[in-house]
């Protein structure tokens, strides 16, 4: 058996970038992006106002309640037309230009509008720049404002749309098939008759998929039969990643391994120094790794682990993303915890944050093995314990996952 480390550095160092492709900005959520963007523009484009009020210049103010003509009214998308002096103010709106010679803006709220087309500033003084966004404030024309690898949410669309990009570049979004494998299982739609169960690992993997961002094709339940599976293997070799939950143990039916093999596909490794979730096989369906396959148990809880641990990063690889989605952290334990076991485990836990800038906490649940699913509904996290037999205390630390 291999380390998780050393297994997840097999992984990504059959993971490359996919393609990249050309997406409509309104399509492209969620995507990532396959180059650096910069900006067309200066952002505002001019030295604009902050608030309603009145553009003067500050050195005009000697004392309160100073009145002051108003040249016009500036409201945002016009120009001013008229150049501020020593006796007058531009009325202004929020988001419109500053007109020339003005160097802040009086709030409205400190006025008064007096007859004649006058006003009375209350404010005695104010300096200079006061409620003015300067002209590049926020960006500048040839500054890259986002750069490649960052995944498109709704405020990287609005920052795209602000620098003129209707079109954007980004990665291929990677394309993962599913097979759960078992003579023993049947839709969910089903009800078991004597030696069935449901089809869990297909759905639950089905949605993972689709949580990291990737596109999920589910291709059923696969009979332990070779040529069944061979088929099914030979179909979702055709996507970027192939999962298959199940049948690579060491019972009768386990089938997979030589499956895999007989379809082409190079194994990397077989079995991981981990609990749950031992079992784990990785192999690729050329030298060049067109294809990432994965075989996982098939305890649901073993599958989600090997997921969360080695399939995910490898999207993320594959996704182009700089940053993974799988989030590590340290946690204070909320209770005592007592750990058996010759492997490194991932131990199902709730975590939460502590009030008063104290570290957060996790508590190990009352998990009962790989099939246990239902207990890790109430997770949302996975400490990581190492082997061996020992009992830590109340308030010790602990790395986690959080899922």
């Amino acid at each position: 058996m291999i380390s998780v480390d050393e297994a997840l550095r097999h992984v990504l160092d059959h993971s490359f970038p996919l393609a990249s492709t050309s997406l409509e900005l309104s399509t492209a959520l969620g995507c990532t992006l396959a180059a650096d963007v910069t900006s067309d523009i200066d952002s505002p484009p001019h030295d604009k106002s902050l608030v309603d009020g009145y553009a003067l210049r500050t050195s005009d103010l000697g004392g309160a309640n100073t009145q002051f003509k108003v040249l016009e009214e500036v409201t945002a998308g016009e120009m001013p037309s008229c150049k501020v002096t020593s006796d007058s103010v531009t009325r202004i709106m929020t988001g419109a230009a500053i007109p020339e010679g003005a160097d802040a803006v009086v709030m409205l709220e400190e006025t008064e509008a007096r007859d004649a087309g006058t006003v009375l500033i209350r404010r005695s003084a104010l300096p200079a720049g006061s409620n003015i966004m300067r002209r590049g404030t926020s960006l500048c024309r040839g500054d890259t404002v986002l750069q490649a690898g960052v995944t498109i949410r709704p405020l990287e669309v609005g920052l795209l749309s602000e620098v003129g990009r209707s079109q954007v570049l980004v990665q291929e979004v990677p394309r993962v098939a599913i097979v759960a494998t078992g003579n023993e299982l049947v839709p969910s739609d089903h009800r078991p008759e004597s030696g069935q169960i449901r089809n869990s690992n297909g759905p639950m993997l089905t949605a993972l998929v689709r949580s990291s961002g990737a596109r999920a094709v589910d291709l059923g339940i696969g009979r332990d039969d070779h040529d069944i599976l061979a088929q099914l293997v030979t179909e979702g070799l055709q996507s970027d990643v192939l999962i298959l939950s199940g049948g690579v143990s060491a019972g009768v039916l386990d089938l997979v391994p030589d499956v895999l093999k007989a379809t082409g596909v190079k194994q990397v490794f077989h079995k991981v120094n981990l609990k749950p979730g031992k079992p784990l096989w990785f192999g690729v369906s050329s030298p060049q790794g067109q294809t990432l396959v994965f075989g996982l148990p098939g305890n649901p809880v073993s599958g989600f682990v090997c997921f969360e641990l080695f399939v995910r990063p490898a999207l993320d690889r594959l996704a182009g993303r700089t940053a993974s989605t799988a989030v590590r952290r340290r946690f204070r334990l909320a209770c005592d915890h007592t750990h058996r076991g010759a492997r490194p485990t991932y131990h199902p836990a709730a975590w939460e944050e502590s009030v008063d800038d104290q570290p957060a906490t996790a508590k190990p649940l009352a998990w009962r093995g790989s099939a246990d699913l239902r207990s890790l509904t109430a997770c949302n996290c996975l400490l990581v314990l190492p082997s061996g037999d020992y009992t830590l205390g109340a308030g010790q630390w602990v790395d986690g996952l959080v899922i």
